[in-house]
C-alpha cells in the first residue's frame, strides 16, 4: 500500500469511486468547538471525464450565490483542479442526506437563472470566461443520477 498522503483526496483510489456523488472528504473539530464538514461534489468520473473550465467557473459562482439562499452554514464552494468536480465546506457536523438536499436545491435554483451571478470585471477576476449553458448542463447531468449521489464506490 502507498504511504498515506496528507491530502484527503491523494487517499482515495479514483479508480474506484462511481461519479457523480456527494461525499464526506474531511472532518475538522476546532478548538473553540466548532465542527467543518468538506464534501466532495464530484460531477465527473475521474481520470474519464471532466468539465470545461468556463463551466467550471459558472457553477463555481451560481452555486456559491445560490446555496447561500438556502443555508448559513456554507463556508465556501471551490473547484477541484482536475476539473472533476467541486468542495462544499460547511459549518456543522456531517450529514451527507441533507447536504445532498441542498445541492439539488441549489442545483434547481442554477436551471432558473438567466445570467451567472457576478459575471462582470467589477466582480470577477476573469469575468468574461464563463457559460451559463455549460453550468446548467453539468448541473442537469448530476440532477439526472440524483438517486446515485450516495453510492460513491462502484
Amino acid at each position: 500500500m502507498a504511504q498515506k498522503m496528507n491530502v484527503e483526496s491523494f487517499n482515495l483510489d479514483h479508480t474506484k469511486v462511481a461519479a457523480p456523488f456527494v461525499r464526506i472528504a474531511d472532518v475538522k473539530h476546532l478548538p473553540k468547538g466548532d465542527t467543518l464538514t468538506k464534501y466532495d461534489v464530484r460531477f465527473c468520473q475521474p481520470n474519464k471525464a471532466h468539465l470545461e473550465m468556463p463551466a467550471v467557473h459558472s457553477v463555481e459562482h451560481s452555486f456559491a450565490e445560490c446555496v447561500r439562499n438556502h443555508s448559513d452554514a456554507v463556508i465556501d464552494f471551490g473547484p477541484m483542479g482536475c476539473q472533476t468536480g467541486f468542495y462544499l465546506i460547511m459549518a456543522g457536523e456531517p450529514d451527507v442526506p441533507a447536504t445532498c438536499e441542498l445541492v439539488e436545491a441549489t442545483f434547481n435554483d442554477i436551471l432558473e437563472l438567466d445570467a451567472v451571478p457576478a459575471a462582470n470585471e467589477t466582480q470577477c477576476g476573469w469575468g468574461a470566461h464563463h457559460s451559463l449553458e455549460a453550468a446548467q448542463d453539468a448541473v442537469r447531468g448530476m440532477l439526472a443520477h440524483r438517486s446515485e449521489w450516495e453510492q460513491v464506490m462502484a
